[in-house]
This record gives structure tokens, C-alpha cells and sequence, in this order.
């Protein structure tokens, strides 16, 4: 057995910023190596961020992909690291893309990684199996490769593989254990759901059984547009056991000394493997030499609560869409409900109060507690809080159009939007938008009002779930002797619009803990009309819910992108067309 030192570098990169990122892999390198690491591993397609989308169809953006990973490996060794190896993830290509005239069979785009070591790339790696689901079109992209590369380092012959190569069983890791490998490291761009950590540990320790060795799996952390990765790097035996694992939703350096089998013989090269695929092998001659002193441990992390958890990923995923677009602020309406206060809430613990502007909004309708909430939460949060009141002008549309009803309730909430996004052209506040899952699930928001926004922050959590954050970000800050963020009025009372007098959300929708579950089984579970009646919902309550869901497409299309916390998100997951005449009621 050999100890090899492992360094998992947890870290959030930006897309397209190939020598920023480079950067950041020269300077985490460094932090692994004055750790004793010997071995370091970085997330999938680190260097160009992740997913680069139809980026990849640029030969340009390729071309400096490869040109950052040669540049990378010279700075590497420049640094004085340069017998450290490192493994990277890149966007590689060995022909034209798959969407051009002249593309050739079996070549193209490739999500790739390398293994950097004494300044030139000694190992490169294709991912073999490609996602095709969900938020994931990588048979749009990229070739699958049919080659397990395995390096042996220090004694150890190590696999590279990358993420989906985890996700299915068989390729890759049926030939890790095919060709012998002590140790198969598996670089990641994984994105969050709600429980997907549970699910990931039980698979990867399935993997590393099938493969009879060890894994190192690391996972970027950061947002991407829609999507955020919470990192979860973990090190599992090669009988599945958990050795240590990274925090959720920030950058972390693992290290830890694992026990390895070393290098015998060569097993299986080439011949029946699985997939089709051969091994292609290289050798490392030199690396740091094994530390001295206590063993490394990276720790294990107790599991947080669900609320917690997407909390964070919120957090984390608004942060990032500000600051990696370069927004200085953001700006929202206040309404003084529920919706708009964790909205707020999130804003600020992402930016701090100082780069928050909440703006009430009152109309001749808005009653004088929400009113009083607004101003409360801008209080207890310290964000820049101001009053703009819309009925002077909405008194002025009505006296140059006549208007009624429902367009009367659209202009207010229009007007509102106006003044949200003329303070953002004035100021260069991005404008967050807090419509929840559930009502844009229904359609229950007017276009060019209330859904106006860059960016929605709760896009894609459920109305009981706003309350159910709501009391946890509260309860969170009693524990830590800290003012609790969201009124308590904002959790308690009806859910209402505020257009007309008396309102509630209930004149127009059925109570949010009768509507979301239905919603819950329609959109993330894909249930028809008769899974939804069989699973217990009342047949018209049903019917009204689904013919509201099926004709809100439009308004969808058109929504601000938002944070990605299911496993069916609108916009990345779950894609309709809108001209459809397909009713579940037949």
C-alpha cells in the first residue's frame, strides 16, 4: 500500500474567463502544495467555466481553451510547482465542430481533462458518457471519448474520469477495475438540487466498488446563470466508505492521505472492456515527496437542514449572477409580503445592505400594515430603503384611457415595474423579481409589471416553501442573538396582491398548501390528470389547476432567469411549447 496525499480544490470559476481562471488554479495549487498535497484535482472544465453552452461552437473559444491549458502548465512549473501534478478540466477538440460542414465522425468538441506536471500536458482524458437531460445537451456538444486514461503517479496508477462517467454504471469504471487502478479520480460540474447530496454519496460509493478502488470526486461550487454547484467534494474507500468530505456552497480545499494500492503488473489493456473502450497509460516520474509528520484528515461535515441547504444555494446563486455580470446593487419592489421579504432577505445576506435598495410602492389599495412590514424589514436588514407611491400616475394613465377591472390591476402593477426599471436605468441596480414557483406555475403575474426583473431569486421554490425559509432564516437568527430579517406579520397574514380592495391570493387560486401540491405532481413529477386524481387531489380542483398551468406558458417564456433549486426547473428543465393544444382533460 502507498499513501498519496490528495488535494481536492473546491472552486468557483467564471465562464469564459480562461485567464482568470487560470489564476485561480495557479493560486489554489499553491495553497495544495504548501498543504503537502501530491496529487491535486480541479472541478470539470474549470479553466473555461462550466457550462460554456454554445460557446463551444466557436473555434476561437476552443482555440483559447487549449492555448490557457499549455500556458497553465508552463506557469505551473514557472511557480516552482511544477512536480506537483494537477489535473484540470478543459475544453478541448480534436475536428470541427459536430454542427459544421466539415465536421468528421467520432471527432469534435471534447469535455476534457489533463494532467499538468513539469510544465506540459502528460495526460489528457474524454469524458465518455455525455448527459442528455434535464439542463443538460451534451450530445449537442461534444464526442464521447472511448479511452480510459490512467496515470500512474507515485506509484499508483490513477483513472481520470469525469462527472456523468459517475452517473451511469458501466464505461469507465468497469474498466478502471478492468485495468487495475488503485485510485480513479472524478472531476465534476454538478449542479444542486434539494437532497442530491443524498443521493450522490450512495453512488459514488456503488462506483467505487465497481471500480475496486478509491474515489476522489471534486465539484465546483459558484452560480451559474440558472444554475448553482455546491461543491460536496468527497474521498470514498474502495470499500465505500466515507473518508471525508467537503462544506456545501463555498470554496474548500480538501486534503487528505489516502491509503492506495500500488502499481502491479498491467491488467487489461485493450481486448472486451466495457463500452468498447481501451486504456491508454502514462507515467508521472516524479512528484513531491510523501509529508512528513500527523496524517492529513479532511473532515467530516454533519449534514444541514433542508432549509439550510437552499438557503445557501440561493444565497450563493444571486451573488454570483450579480457580481459575475458586475452589477454594483440591486433593486426590488417591497410589498410588504412574503415573497418580496425573502427576496430581500436573500439580497442582503448575498450583498450586504449597502448594495440592496427596496422600494415601497403603495397604490390607493396597499393597506397601511403592509406598508409598515415593507419599512419594518428595511429596519431590521438596514438595506436603502425608499417610498415611491404609483397612483398619482396611474391616476394619470386613467384620465387618458379608460380602463377597468383587471387592466386596472395590470396598470399598477406595470407602473410599479416602470419605476423599478427606471431607477435600474439611473442608478444600475439590477431589479430582482419575486414571483415564486407556484404563481408563475399558474400564470398568476402580470407581464411587464410585477414579473419584470433581470434576475428571481425564488424562481424555482414552491409558495410553501417561501414560508418555510421565511421561518427558518428567522429562527436562524435567534439562534445566533441576531434581529431576525423577516417580519413576523410578512409570515402570517393572507397572501395578497393589493390590486383591487380586499384581495386575497385565495379569490383567484386554491390555498397554497392545497394548489402546490398538485403543482408539485404536474410539473416536477410529470403526472397527468389521472396520477394527480388517483394520488388523492380533488378531479376539479385538479382540472382548474392544470388548464391555469397550461396556458401560463407564455408568461414562463418571458420570466427573468432565477436560481435552479429542483429537479425540474421552468426554463432549464421542464421546456413546452406554447402554441399546444394538448389538455390533460383531453
Amino acid at each position: 500500500m502507498t499513501t498519496l496525499r490528495l488535494a481536492l480544490c473546491q472552486v468557483n470559476p467564471t465562464v469564459g474567463d480562461t485567464a482568470g481562471n487560470a489564476e485561480l488554479i495557479r493560486a489554489w495549487t499553491r495553497r495544495a502544495a504548501d498543504a503537502g498535497a501530491q496529487l491535486v484535482a480541479f472541478p470539470e472544465m474549470v479553466l473555461t467555466g462550466y457550462p460554456v453552452e454554445d460557446l463551444v461552437f466557436r473555434r476561437s473559444f476552443v482555440a483559447a481553451s487549449q492555448a490557457a491549458l499549455h500556458r497553465l502548465a508552463a506557469d505551473l512549473a514557472t511557480d516552482g510547482l511544477g512536480d506537483l501534478p494537477v489535473v484540470v478540466g478543459y475544453l478541448d477538440a480534436d475536428g470541427p465542430p459536430q454542427v459544421s460542414g466539415d465536421a468528421q465522425p467520432g471527432r469534435g468538441a471534447r469535455n476534457a481533462a489533463a494532467l499538468l506536471h513539469r510544465g506540459e500536458v502528460v495526460a489528457r482524458y474524454f469524458k465518455h458518457h455525455l448527459p442528455n437531460y434535464g439542463v443538460f445537451d451534451e450530445d449537442r456538444y461534444f464526442v464521447p471519448g472511448d479511452t480510459l486514461t490512467v496515470v500512474r503517479v507515485a506509484g499508483v496508477d490513477v483513472a481520470l474520469t469525469i462527472c456523468e462517467d459517475l452517473w451511469q454504471a458501466g464505461g469507465p469504471f468497469a474498466v478502471a477495475r478492468q485495468a487495475g487502478v488503485g485510485l480513479v479520480v472524478n472531476i465534476n460540474g454538478s449542479p444542486y438540487e434539494l437532497n442530491k447530496d443524498d443521493v450522490r454519496l450512495p453512488l459514488v460509493r456503488r462506483r467505487a466498488v465497481e471500480a475496486g478502488a478509491p474515489i476522489a470526486y471534486v465539484n465546483m461550487v459558484g452560480g451559474q446563470d440558472e444554475l448553482v454547484f455546491e461543491g460536496d467534494s468527497m474521498i470514498v474507500s474502495a470499500d465505500g466508505d466515507l473518508l471525508t468530505r467537503a462544506p456545501q456552497f463555498v470554496e474548500h480545499l480538501l486534503v487528505h492521505d489516502v491509503e492506495l494500492a500500488g502499481a502491479g503488473p498491467h491488467a487489461a489493456d485493450a481486448g472486451d472492456l466495457a463500452d468498447g473502450m481501451r486504456v491508454v497509460r502514462r507515467t508521472v516520474e516524479v512528484v513531491p515527496p510523501a509529508p512528513t509528520g500527523p496524517a492529513a484528515d479532511g473532515g467530516l461535515l454533519a449534514p444541514i437542514a433542508d432549509e439550510a441547504e437552499v438557503w445557501q444555494a440561493l444565497v450563493l446563486g444571486l451573488r454570483d449572477y450579480v457580481n459575475k455580470n458586475r452589477f454594483p446593487s440591486v433593486v426590488l419592489g417591497l410589498s410588504g409580503g412574503i415573497d418580496s421579504a425573502v427576496v430581500a432577505a436573500l439580497a442582503v445576506d448575498a450583498l450586504g445592505p449597502q448594495r440592496v435598495v427596496g422600494v415601497s410602492l403603495p397604490s390607493q389599495h396597499s393597506s397601511e400594515h403592509s406598508r409598515a412590514d415593507a419599512e419594518d424589514l428595511a429596519k431590521r436588514t438596514g438595506l436603502d430603503y425608499r417610498v415611491e407611491p404609483i397612483q398619482p400616475m396611474v391616476d394619470t394613465f386613467l384620465a387618458n384611457i379608460s380602463l377597468s377591472g383587471v387592466a386596472v390591476e395590470n396598470l399598477q402593477a406595470r407602473v410599479r415595474g416602470v419605476i423599478l426599471m427606471a431607477l435600474s436605468n439611473q442608478e444600475g441596480h439590477l431589479v430582482l423579481t419575486t414571483g415564486n414557483k407556484s404563481e408563475l406555475a399558474v400564470g398568476y403575474s402580470t407581464l411587464y409589471g410585477d414579473s419584470v426583473g433581470g434576475f428571481n431569486p425564488v424562481k424555482d421554490v414552491w409558495k410553501t416553501l417561501v414560508w418555510r425559509l421565511a421561518k427558518w432564516r428567522n429562527a436562524d437568527a435567534a439562534r445566533r442573538g441576531e434581529t431576525p430579517p423577516i417580519p413576523e406579520n410578512s409570515i402570517g397574514k393572507p397572501p395578497s396582491a393589493e390590486l383591487s380592495p380586499g384581495q386575497l391570493d385565495s379569490d383567484s387560486l386554491p390555498e397554497y398548501d392545497v394548489l402546490d401540491p398538485i403543482l408539485i405532481g404536474y410539473v416536477d413529477g410529470d403526472l397527468g390528470r389521472a396520477g394527480l386524481v388517483e394520488s388523492g387531489h380533488d378531479p376539479a380542483v385538479v382540472d382548474r389547476v392544470l388548464r391555469l398551468v397550461d396556458t401560463a406558458e407564455y408568461k414562463r417564456r418571458q420570466s427573468a432567469p432565477g436560481t435552479k433549486i429542483s429537479m425540474k426547473a421552468f426554463g432549464r428543465d421542464r421546456r413546452l411549447p406554447i402554441t399546444n393544444r394538448w389538455r390533460e382533460d383531453g
